[in-house]
């Protein structure tokens, strides 16, 4: 099945992608709350650890959504400074959740996102400390959805404490995003394939029950932005590109789209003609099919794909489940 074919292109920085932009920041004191549309909770002025701050709380148990007014964005950079304090009684266990949503809605209806769980930074079980910084969307690709897919990629570890401000830089151009803690030339957290459904929007705090969520000193800075659209079209042939942690593969597919389902067929050395069936919107894709192995260890594997459809090419993440992961490119054929 292992079939030799060119590597997958390397991420190029924000700074290389927007080379000979330049855009000046726009800065949100973030001391008058309102300044802010507070869904879900309340957003006060205060002073915290030393410097002015909004602070949002929440009283019922759902989270707190805080859109900043004037904040329109697409591609750029956000900058502000976080801090949580968990109010919890000792002995029950709250990692703190805090973060910040961007190309956000102002009902918060719709939003891509990057939130902190201070306290598993400091877990002494290491699946827990993993669970540390983490990205979302809305709707339909919160935590849990993306944990069980897709495993270990769309969170990780890093160094964080509650109780103390956190330096948070956010770098978004198209379908990437990078995040950056206290200074670091080192992203985080890479997503490559942005998940939410809108390529425009504001930017909003946000935070969550039992806890003070803290936010200082925002700063967005934009860039020219990506020339994408949401209306990729999935139907059609295609030569597929998986590269994974088990060596690259390929194989051909062509997919038939009625409304939002999809459905084709997948043929490769490794089965042949395998049903593929999966679903659509504006563009992105998730799709399933059986794939064949016949190596020392021979069965079958459910091969899944997520990702963007741009024109006439398409790439995403892509797992074989039980025996590989990583990511697919594709090329419409003419």
């Amino acid at each position: 099945m292992v079939l030799a074919f060119l590597p997958i292109a390397p991420i190029p920085s924000l700074a290389q992608s927007n080379a000979g932009n330049s855009a000046a920041a726009q800065s949100f004191p973030l001391t008058e709350p309102s300044d802010l549309v507070v869904a879900g909770g309340k957003a006060d002025q205060v002073e915290y650890l030393g410097r002015k701050a909004v602070r949002l709380t929440t009283t019922v148990e759902s989270d707190i959504f805080a859109f900043v007014n004037g904040s329109d964005f697409q591609d750029g950079v956000v900058d502000v400074d976080i801090a949580v304090h968990v109010t919890t009684p000792p002995g029950v266990r709250m990692p703190g959740f805090t973060g910040i949503a961007f190309r956000a809605r102002p009902d918060g209806s719709h939003y891509d996102m990057f939130y902190l769980r201070p306290k598993n930074a400091l877990a002494q079980d290491q699946a827990m400390r993993n669970h540390s910084v983490q990205y979302v969307a809305k709707p339909g690709f919160d935590w849990s959805p993306l944990r069980r897919r897709w495993p270990w990629v769309y969170e990780s570890w890093a160094d964080l404490k509650p109780d103390t401000w956190t330096n948070v830089r956010i770098e978004v151009h198209g379908r990437l995003a990078r995040l950056f803690l206290n200074g670091s030339d080192e992203p985080s957290l890479i997503v490559n394939g942005l998940k939410g459904e809108d390529l425009k929007g504001g930017i909003a705090l946000w935070g969550y029950p039992s806890e003070e969520s803290y936010f200082s000193n925002l700063r967005v800075t934009r860039e020219t932005s990506a020339a994408l659209c949401n209306c990729g079209e999935a139907a059609g042939s295609w030569h597929v590109r998986f590269a994974t942690d088990d060596g690259p593969f390929e194989g051909d597919m062509t997919l038939h789209r009625e409304g939002s389902a999809v459905s084709g067929t997948w043929a490769a050395s490794a089965g042949e003609s395998r049903a593929v069936s999966g679903s659509w919107r504006n563009g992105y894709v998730e799709l399933t099919f059986t794939s064949e192995w016949k190596d020392e260890n021979p069965g079958t594997s459910v091969a899944r794909m997520a990702g963007w459809i741009d024109g006439d090419s398409g790439t995403g993440r892509m797992s074989l489940e039980g025996r590989a992961d990583g990511q697919w490119i594709a090329e419409r054929k003419k």
